[in-house]
């Protein structure tokens, strides 16, 4: 039996993006985004989030070398299926790179990648990826479709889009809970490292950090948004306390 099918501490990866979006608002360095990763670090955050979007809204291609300098918890970059990601990624190196579907007029990732639909363009970005020693996740809604897509690929990780969870109420959440433990079992069966994020908060965060196959929770904008009200610091560490209570 794997060990991925056993209860193992759940990580967790700050996203950073939307500190580098204030700073962007009126132009300047403050506040650095930077300055967060060494937050995050120091807070018991396992791992650094930044999507590097294709039109700089708020990580700039030139933090990324800063961030990885900062501290030596791993990158993970957000991109998207393009060649100029591609590029970038290559040349930064990255621990890891989540490969995400991206709409210059959407605020926020709005949903999973179509890795079914997609996979002649994604194959030989996921083939250049692995062979530069990054490890490559794809951001999929949890459904056996992009699940069979991800194996076909041979991306080594997959992380769901928890949005609809996150947004549904009563029997509805419930439903869609049961399709992220359904496929993070499906995913680890298949020898794939199942993640998780999108949309995940104090109140909801448990049930699925309580799923035993995830190895991993992505959480950027609601940590930043509390951090307004009791700092980054404060935040994170609240976030961790309620991870690790269910693991």
């Amino acid at each position: 039996m794997s060990d991925l099918t056993l209860p193992h501490p759940l990580r967790l990866g700050v996203n950073i993006d939307h500190v580098a979006t204030i700073r962007n608002a009126r132009g300047g360095d403050h506040p650095d985004p930077v300055r967060a990763a060494e937050i995050v670090a120091g807070a018991g955050g396992d791992g650094i989030t930044a999507h590097l979007r294709e039109d700089r809204r708020h990580i700039r291609d030139s933090d990324l070398a800063r961030i990885q300098a900062a501290t030596g918890l791993p990158l993970n970059l957000e991109m998207a299926a393009t060649d100029e990601m591609l590029e970038i990624a290559l040349r930064h190196r990255p621990h890891a790179a989540c490969i995400v579907p991206e709409r210059r007029e959407e605020r926020t990732t709005e949903g999973g990648l179509d890795a079914a639909g997609l996979h002649n363009q994604l194959a030989p970005i996921v083939g250049r990826l692995l062979d530069a020693g990054i490890r490559v996740s794809l951001f999929i809604a949890p459904t056996p479709r992009q699940i069979e897509a991800a194996m076909r690929l041979q991306a080594p990780v997959v992380e769901f889009h928890t949005g609809e969870y996150a947004h549904a109420e009563g029997e509805a959440q419930v439903a869609e809970l049961r399709k992220v433990a359904d496929m993070a079992a499906l995913a680890v069966k298949n020898g794939i490292e199942p993640h998780a994020g999108h949309g995940l908060t104090f109140e909801n965060v448990q049930p699925i950090a309580a799923i035993p196959q995830l190895a991993e929770l992505n959480i950027g904008h609601y940590l930043i948004g509390e951090a307004i009200f009791c700092g980054l610091e404060a935040s994170i560490m609240r976030m961790r306390e309620l991870m690790d209570a269910v693991r």
